[in-house]
């Protein structure tokens, strides 16, 4: 018992405290919350992407099987989650909802601290591989899911073009690939720019849940109560699950086993609730499940550090 809560302490604790930052300045100050986010997206992700994999060198193998894990993962989970809105009897736009909320995880703001925390530099690294491409998938399959098939794959695939890390993930690629010297001045300017790319997120997204929610206007059945408990579930518990037995799968092992299942048991992503409000989903259901997620995530998240820490 002890062990846990040390590592609720010094691996999750740290993390509810920058968000709750957050979460305290958005409900005492009208805080720009779109510049804010344009400063993370522009700026200080895409330099996270390209000093982590510039700086600690992530080898081509465990690239290309964090990039086959994560998008394994994410049709897993869409599968999981489309089979229980089947076996709850939900409406088509109800189920859709409960797909999104469910196939993707908050890698970024939460998942990145969390996996720094608990195993260090060299995780992540490879936390970010799996944060980018989980973000790409988030802008190509999470839109066409949340379009219901309106748009053709090629149009959703038009929006990595939108995603600056993106273009750093690339632009580290080419570097690795000709060994070319990183300048120290630029090195060193990404570096300072990285750095602050977690804290940003993390106060970004209490900035995000303290956003006040609109009111419902349509009363809340049973099927839709049912559907908010089994998303929460899906991410917290089905997710480490099936994390673990991909992980496996896959031949996994060390730091980047341990990255990847516990970027992929992360609570769900607050991108979700923008896909829902753009897509004409159930954006009250997607926030109810970022916010119940979120804050239930250590009761699963702790013992499940602990299981990494000791098994890997």
């Amino acid at each position: 018992m002890t062990a846990l809560l040390d590592i609720f302490l010094h691996n999750l604790l740290p993390v509810f405290l920058c968000a709750g930052a957050g979460f305290a300045l958005g409900r005492v100050l009208a805080i720009d919350l779109r510049s804010v986010t344009r400063l993370s997206f522009y700026i200080f992700s895409p330099c996270l992407v390209f000093a982590s994999l510039t700086t600690i060198g992530v080898p081509a193998i465990e690239f290309s099987q964090i990039g086959l894990f994560v998008l394994a993962f994410i049709g897993l989970m869409v599968v999981s989650a489309g089979l229980t809105g089947l076996a709850l009897r939900l409406d088509r736009r109800t189920l859709i909802t409960l797909v999104i909320a469910s196939a993707f995880v908050n890698s970024g703001n939460y998942g990145l601290a969390a996996t720094q925390f608990a195993f260090g530099d060299e995780a992540l690294a490879r936390g970010v591989v799996f944060y980018v491409i989980s973000t790409l998938s988030v802008y190509t399959v999470g839109i066409f899911v949340a379009s219901l098939g309106t748009r053709s794959i090629f149009i959703a695939l038009k929006e990595i073009l939108r995603v600056p890390a993106f273009y750093a993930l690339v632009l580290a690629g080419i570097a690795r690939l000709l060994n070319w010297s990183i300048p120290v001045y630029m090195a060193r300017a990404a570096e300072l720019l990285g750095h602050a790319a977690i804290p940003v997120m993390l106060v970004l997204l209490g900035l995000q849940m303290a956003q006040p929610q609109a009111p419902s206007t349509t009363p809340h059945p049973r099927p839709r109560r049912w559907a908010l408990m089994a998303g929460v579930a899906l991410q917290l518990l089905v997710a480490p699950l099936a994390a673990l037995v991909l992980a496996q799968w896959l031949g996994l092992n060390g730091v980047t086993w341990q990255a990847v299942v516990l970027e992929a048991s992360m609570p769900a992503a607050v991108i979700t609730t923008v896909l829902a409000i753009q897509y004409d989903l159930d954006a009250d259901l997607t926030a109810q499940t970022v916010i119940l997620s979120t804050l239930l995530s250590p009761l699963t998240l702790t013992p499940l550090i602990y299981y990494l820490q000791h098994a890997g």
